[in-house]
């Protein structure tokens, strides 16, 4: 991609500053690493790798995923290598090939969101972070930080309080009122919020009268749950003046499109990954023609929904 290119698909989230507004979502892309047998990841806007914890986890049982109607669902556990082997292993790699690195965090506390927040403060080449808030609080029984407005502002402003990177926050569908979630992890101090993560779910197999994932419940992706995540982009664009990154089900440039009307400013693709590694950069450059042949830059898409 030129610099004409670039400069026409540059976005601004609140402080973070990226390229074109394309990013591969947690969860589905690794470490970024991955994939570079397919794609030249320093293409994409922005890479947001798996949920990094302050330790090495396992994760859960096998089997951690299984194909549904129009998605799949997933009960990885947040496996993942811990902060220590993802910064001296994986870091160095990842600035040689000039990717643009938003760090997916998480914690069961306040506490330890904000201590793992305040250590990737001085590792060279983070972008942004994307705080977690669909994890279990351990002080309160295991509910979810992102279900209620309370819980999720504290750990957005411990967050905020412990970093000065761009700020992430990424929303659960889970909350019985997502707007009432969003206005207060803005109100803590959030520069953009991503939504949305996955929809609890299930399958069963009905030959051996089993759950289809080891531990029963999952998260449900993929294009089954995209109308859900625009209807909710377009709720919460109305109800916050911060920007979002929509993600849900997104397989064609036809869904960026949908996800920018209903009030994106960037999006996130997941599912579609590991059907098509190359998705991401291909969807860059059918942004970049677009642009060009509408003459326009993506913000003027965001939020034009006729409603």
């Amino acid at each position: 991609m030129n610099n004409t290119a670039k400069n026409i698909l540059e976005v601004n989230l609140g402080p973070l500053k990226l390229d074109n507004p394309i990013i591969a979502a947690s969860g589905t892309y690794g470490y970024g690493l991955e994939y570079t047998d397919f794609v030249d990841i320093a293409k994409i806007g922005g890479i947001s790798v798996k949920g990094i914890s302050l330790n090495p986890r396992i994760g859960n049982p096998e089997p951690r995923i299984c194909e549904t109607p129009s998605g799949m669902l997933n009960s990885i556990g947040l496996a993942n290598v811990g902060f220590d082997v993802f910064v001296n292993e994986m870091m160095p790699r990842l600035r040689e090939l000039g990717a643009s690195v938003i760090v997916n965090t998480y914690g069961t506390s306040e506490s330890e969101f904000a201590e793992i927040a305040k250590r990737f403060n001085d590792v060279e080449g983070i972008k942004a972070l994307e705080v977690n808030i669909s994890c279990p609080n351990v002080k309160s029984g295991g509910m979810h930080f992102g279900i209620s407005g309370k819980p999720a502002a504290a750990v957005t402003a411990a967050v905020r309080k412990a970093t000065n990177l761009p700020m992430i926050v990424k929303l659960s569908p889970e909350a019985a009122d997502i707007t009432e979630v969003a206005r207060a992890v803005e109100d803590a101090g959030a520069d953009s919020l991503s939504l949305i993560n996955t929809l609890k779910g299930m399958s069963i197999d009905v030959n051996t009268r089993k759950p289809r994932l080891g531990v029963g419940f999952g998260g449900l992706s993929g294009p089954a749950i995209r109308p859900i995540a625009v209807r909710m982009v377009n709720q919460v664009f109305n109800a916050v003046k911060i920007p979002l990154i929509g993600m849900g089900g997104i397989t064609s440039f036809r869904d960026v499109l949908e996800f920018f009307l209903a009030g994106a400013s960037a999006v996130q693709i997941g599912t579609a990954n590991f059907s098509n590694p190359q998705i991401c950069t291909e969807i860059v450059d059918e942004f970049n023609n677009y642009c060009i042949k509408n003459n326009i830059v993506p913000s003027d898409l965001t939020g034009k929904v006729i409603l």
